[in-house]
C-alpha cells in the first residue's frame, strides 16, 4: 500500500530549478513530520530538508539558501523547491514521513524520484 507518492524529478541543466512533490493521505499528512532525503550513487542516504516543530525547517548545509521545503495542507502535499541546481545535487530524492513518541515509532518512504543535473 503506497502511502507517499512522489513526482517532479527529471533532467535539468546546472543553474536550473525543479520542484518535487510528495502527496500522502490526509491522516498521515496531519500526524507525521515530513522531510526530504537524497541518495547519490555510491553514497549514503542523507537528509536534505525537513520540517521540525510546527512550521520550522532545517536544511543540509550544501542546499541551504537554494532549496525550500513547503507544504500545502489542502492538498496533503509537501514540496521541495530546488533552485540553482548543481551537478552534485544529482541523486534519487526520497520523501519521508515520521511519527515518533516515547512508545511508538512509524515512518514511511516515498518511491524515490531521480534528479539529474547535467549539461
Amino acid at each position: 500500500q503506497v502511502q507517499l507518492v512522489e513526482s517532479g524529478g527529471g533532467l535539468v541543466q546546472p543553474g536550473g530549478s525543479l520542484r518535487l512533490s510528495c502527496t500522502s493521505s490526509e491522516s498521515i499528512f496531519l500526524m507525521y513530520t515530513f522531510g526530504w532525503y537524497r541518495q547519490a550513487p555510491g553514497k549514503q542516504r542523507e537528509l536534505v530538508a525537513t520540517f521540525t516543530s510546527g512550521d520550522n525547517t532545517n536544511y543540509e548545509d550544501s542546499v541551504r539558501g537554494r532549496f525550500t521545503i513547503s507544504r500545502d495542507n489542502a492538498e496533503s502535499t509537501v514540496y521541495l523547491q530546488m533552485s540553482s541546481l548543481k551537478p552534485e545535487d544529482t541523486a534519487v530524492y526520497y520523501c519521508h514521513a515520521k511519527y515518533y513518541t516515547d512508545s511508538y515509532q512509524s515512518h514511511y518512504w516515498g518511491q524515490g524520484t531521480q534528479v539529474t543535473v547535467s549539461s
